[in-house]
């Protein structure tokens, strides 16, 4: 596009957001929480009741609420999406010198969970349309550098275990999730979906986080409902759930009075404050996710007028548009507009460096990774709060 164009463009852009939000001079946010419900009236009563900290009704109630809405068969609240993560792993069996087959276009908080069990990210190319990890690019590196052995997959280049797999459902749209899960299951490979963005989307009216061993979601401040910090495990192994309580919680033995630990456990579960506000959000989910598909109907239609593209939805997916994301077709367009916006009070971001690219995974073994590369040259963020 001409440089003369793009500046339209530009300007459109940030004319047009601020007709959505109907702020002419404000900033506007990329993603802010909305709270038009019963937040306030469940946190008085919460308060007065004392229990505000990880023991309370509301912790029970919000998990029941994730169990039936995502029709996962057990939920375990934890304080954030990545000690989410961490529990999943440890109860998984990834243990040190194992490696975890994942994206390098993701959040920093997959890898470090990786991490914190001794274990290595192996990154792995994502397809362009979902910006989700790639079935085909998974499938090819598995059948290059990988063997089975003893019933376990072994890395031929590295001679390490690879002990599981953690595909991300980007911005909320749904990967090819089936196609990844029939892969892990031949080569004897944990699935833990980090569906952290996802709450509200499906594949084949299955809800994203339930197609593996576990499945973790984020409830930070800016996702689709938030409870200030929280996360949350799906799985539908009894066993898993109890350990991942369990292990979440200290590792204490249940006792009125006495304090006795059988194993090494963490201080991960969500207090019963953060719990009730995560009630009271869920309440108004449908609310959101029907206004969050209003805004990107908005978007897509103005933006493909200009003559870009925004991020694809497979068909028979629903997904919770979570962040809307424009893909440009040069990077020097991408640099234009987010310097241009930014600079006029509507914030939009680009897509994260990739993991391979940061010094402490910068060693880790990847792909040619040539989706994730380009991605991250060409996608933007944009603004995608429900309206007040």
């Amino acid at each position: 596009m001409k440089k003369n164009n793009l500046l339209t463009f530009n300007k459109s852009f940030v004319k047009f957001t601020r007709t959505i939000y109907n702020k002419e001079s404000c900033f506007i946010p990329l993603h802010r929480p909305v709270f038009n419900g019963n937040e306030k009236l469940y946190l008085y009563k919460t308060i007065d009741s004392n229990f505000v900290s990880s023991v309370g009704k509301k912790v029970d109630e919000f998990e029941e609420m994730i169990s039936k809405y995502s029709g996962s068969k057990y939920t375990v609240a934890t304080v954030n999406g990545t000690s989410a993560l961490h529990t999943s792993l440890l109860i998984s069996g990834v243990n040190k010198m194992d490696e975890v087959l994942t994206q390098a276009l993701t959040f920093v908080a997959t890898c470090n969970a990786i991490s914190y069990c001794g274990a290595s990210p192996v990154f792995i190319d994502v397809d362009k349309d979902t910006m989700g990890m790639s079935s085909n690019a998974l499938g090819n590196f598995l059948s290059q550098f990988c063997e089975i052995r003893y019933g376990f997959t072994y890395n031929k280049s590295t001679g390490k275990r690879i002990k599981a797999c953690v595909p991300m459902h980007t911005f909320g749209n749904p990967c090819r999730i089936e196609d990844i899960a029939s892969i892990c299951k031949r080569w004897n490979i944990s699935l833990i979906e980090d569906a952290a963005e996802s709450l509200g989307s499906f594949s084949n009216s299955k809800h994203t986080g339930t197609f593996g061993d576990f499945g973790t979601l984020s409830f930070n401040g800016n996702k689709i409902i938030t409870t200030g910090g929280g996360g949350m495990i799906l799985t539908n192994n009894d066993s898993h759930a109890k350990r991942a309580k369990h292990i979440t919680t200290t590792s204490k033995v249940p006792h009125p009075y006495n304090f006795n630990h059988n194993e090494i456990g963490f201080n991960y579960r969500l207090p019963n404050l953060n719990a009730t506000l995560g009630c009271a959000q869920m309440e108004q989910l449908h609310y959101i996710l029907d206004s969050k598909k209003k805004i990107y109907h908005q978007y897509q239609n103005f933006i493909y007028e200009h003559g870009f593209k925004m991020s694809h939805v497979l068909p028979n997916c629903v997904s919770n548009n979570w962040l809307n994301a424009i893909i440009f077709n040069q990077k020097s367009e991408r640099d234009s507009f987010l310097d241009y916006t930014n600079k006029n009070g509507v914030m939009t971001r680009p897509v994260w460096n990739l993991m391979s690219e940061l010094p402490m995974y910068s060693a880790c073994q990847k792909d040619e990774l040539t989706n994730s590369r380009w991605l991250q040259d060409h996608v933007v963020n944009i603004p995608s709060s429900v309206p007040k």
